[in-house]
């Protein structure tokens, strides 16, 4: 399936303590193979002391595995945690859903369409398939894993079979009403993605709407993070809000939260697929477009 927003070139991503000369060992890496730089973005975080760098480039006919077997030289010279990735190499992502199916199915529509350049490793929902009769679902590997507070444990031993079974790279966690164990939270992270229908670190719990609601809030909001041990205490991606009023009801909050969640779910994933989000301790570094 083809990407509207396909990107040409490899990309690079370092983080690493700052120092002189980062930025110059990567130019020169690149321009002595020919490499051409298409677009460049860095960020120097004086507070943590780290550098973060986002590159595409040509490689003028180097391959991927080439070019990063070259480079680990640098990095390790400059402790450098990486990533060299060719994105026509499509990230392969587990979707996890509950009974909710407005963020299971955007990002299903925007990957049939091509703006998610990502294969479906698997779907997966706690929920039988007949829960999801408005959601296209063809051609794609469902599993139904229910889970009871006395099965939970070996549900998501499961779960994380799945994830190796299936080679997945990132799991997306669209509205699944499950809190993941600290054991599973740890094996997975970093590449774990949750919407959280509520703009943290505010209104946290089962009904965060209807809390807003109750105290008279002026806009409601959305976050996706990535999961960590924590609850809901992951490094932010990406947020956004909508301006309410005081005629909203707690449906009409949860009418429009449910649009948020959708976008911001699927910037978060589209960033992450373009290699754009860099971890930074207890926040992230995010090179948007």
């Amino acid at each position: 399936m083809p990407s509207i927003m396909s990107i040409k070139g490899l990309i690079l991503t370092l983080s690493c303590p700052d120092r002189r000369g980062i930025v110059a060992a990567v130019s020169v890496f690149l321009t002595e193979r020919d490499c051409n730089i298409l677009d460049a973005q860095q960020y120097d975080d004086v507070e943590s002391g780290a550098f973060f760098m986002r590159v595409v480039f040509d490689p003028d006919g180097h391959d991927a595995a080439g070019l990063r077997a070259q480079f680990a030289a640098i990095a390790e010279r400059l402790s450098m945690r990486w990533s060299l990735r060719d994105p026509a190499v499509r990230k392969r992502v587990m979707i996890l859903a509950s009974k909710s199916d407005h963020c299971l199915a955007d990002l299903l529509y925007r990957w049939r369409i091509g703006e998610l350049p990502m294969d479906i490793a698997a779907v997966v929902s706690n929920h039988p398939a007949e829960t999801y009769a408005h959601v296209d679902l063809r051609g794609l590997p469902f599993h139904h894993l229910p889970v009871t507070k006395d099965t939970k444990l070996e549900q998501e031993g499961e779960i994380w079979n799945l994830v190796r079974e299936t080679k997945t790279d990132l799991v997306v966690l669209a509205r699944y009403m499950q809190v993941l164990s600290d054991d599973l939270a740890a094996k997975l992270e970093g590449r774990c993605i949750n919407i959280h229908h509520s703009f943290l670190p505010g209104f946290k719990g089962a009904k965060p709407y209807h809390q807003a609601h109750a105290r008279g809030v002026k806009v409601i909001g959305a976050s996706a993070h990535y999961v960590t041990a924590d609850l809901d205490e992951g490094p932010i991606i990406e947020q956004d809000v909508e301006r309410i009023s005081h005629r909203d009801t707690p449906d009409d909050l949860v009418r429009k939260g449910r649009d948020i969640e959708r976008r911001v779910l699927a910037r978060a994933v589209r960033w992450s697929l373009e290699e754009r989000v860099l971890l930074n301790g207890r926040k992230t570094v995010v090179f948007t477009d």
